[in-house]
């Protein structure tokens, strides 16, 4: 590859030499054959390709070092991440943050690693996903705690958890209303005061009414686990995706017995194709994601549900007019067959000022033809 680049390179001086000389030949037959003491000017056309010729050059011949020399900034460059480069292609995002890539690939191999979840966040929510693996040992509390919780909605143990990086440290500080209050959380879901509302109970009933048996689902940006709290508790299993954000929430969901993936909601979901029965969307998905990202996170929920699987967008948030000129067809295009489909106001400061509705859907995939 790089005799290639050398032998382009060597091409493109052969042509400037050339199309350099065509211009002097041409300057000094336009001086012999005419009078006037000045010549005349020449033509535009040639100075445009002369100037882009050289442009050209003095752009490759930045990018191309010297065989023998070495790039300055690669002495600042993390050794374990100029390592794992060797071994695995990184995102091609990573590469347009260096600085913060290559804080998180500093740190002293086969020693405990930083307390740095925020900067690998950080990394993750712009497209810095997967990140470079790394040779250090997780730091973990100091002491392992004398018991868990053995029910879902049991109280999180503040022992069980590292604080380091937040500004709580306990799980009573921090607002009831994030989902880390168990004994509120576990009377969530459950019961019925709008159409906005879809009870897990009813949920089981409509599908087993129409025959279908629910034992795997996903519940994409679902905080700290509790709609698959819930579903353990109906012998239905749920895989969580969580970001913290500012708050232990994968801790959370693992230490309620739970199973979370801590990906970013532009990542391909880690599922295989048509192998689930739900996927419940919650909060996370929103008017805030781009339409196009949206849409591709749709058809990627399309790809691992299998024919007949539910797709339940629970209060999706959204201008009036957007739902109903944006989103509405956006999901009308899944071609899936609506089972509940409830709209109301969105009562707050912020959907009063701004118009906003909700859309609570519960929706079923076709089996294939």
């Amino acid at each position: 590859m790089k005799m290639g680049y050398t032998m382009g390179l060597n091409l493109l001086l052969l042509v400037a030499m050339v199309a350099t000389n065509i211009l002097s030949l041409y300057h000094l037959s336009s001086t012999l054959q005419s009078k006037p003491p000045l010549p005349p000017p020449v033509p535009d056309h040639l100075l445009h390709q002369l100037t882009t010729i050289r442009a050209t050059i003095n752009h490759l011949t930045r990018l191309q070092p010297p065989p023998t020399s070495t790039p300055k900034h690669t002495s600042n460059i993390p050794s374990d991440l100029l390592l794992y480069t060797h071994i695995s292609p990184i995102a091609s995002s990573c590469h347009n943050y260096p600085d913060l890539l290559h804080q998180y690939m500093t740190y002293t191999p086969f020693k405990t690693c930083p307390l740095d979840s925020d900067v690998a966040e950080a990394l993750m929510l712009r497209g810095c996903h997967p990140l470079p693996r790394r040779r250090c040992f997780s730091k973990t509390v100091s002491k392992i705690p004398s018991s868990l919780p053995v029910s879902p909605f049991g109280i999180l143990q503040d022992n069980a958890n590292l604080w380091n990086l937040y500004k709580c440290k306990s799980f009573s500080c921090l607002s009831p209303f994030l989902g880390f209050d168990m004994k509120r959380e576990k009377d969530q879901l459950l019961g019925y005061k709008t159409d906005l509302d879809l009870p897990i109970p009813q949920l089981l009933q409509v599908a087993k009414s129409n025959g279908v048996v629910l034992r795997l689902g996903l519940d994409i940006g679902g905080g700290t686990g509790t709609f698959a709290a819930h579903m353990k508790v109906n012998n239905v299993t749920i895989v969580t995706t969580t970001m913290n954000l500012g708050a232990p929430y994968n801790e959370a969901v693992a230490l309620r017995g739970l199973v979370p993936l801590h990906v970013p909601l532009q990542q391909r979901l880690p599922v295989f194709d048509g192998v689930l029965d739900l996927v419940r969307c919650g909060h996370a998905v929103n008017r805030w994601i781009p339409v196009a990202a949206m849409e591709f996170l749709f058809y990627d929920v399309d790809r691992v549900l299998r024919g007949g699987g539910y797709l339940w967008l629970d209060h999706f948030f959204s201008k009036g007019v957007d739902l109903e000129k944006v989103f509405t067809p956006l999901i009308g295009k899944l071609g899936y067959k609506r089972v509940k489909w409830a709209v109301g106001n969105k009562m707050d400061s912020s959907g009063v000022k701004n118009g906003e509705v909700y859309l609570t859907a519960l929706l079923q995939k076709p089996v294939s033809k």
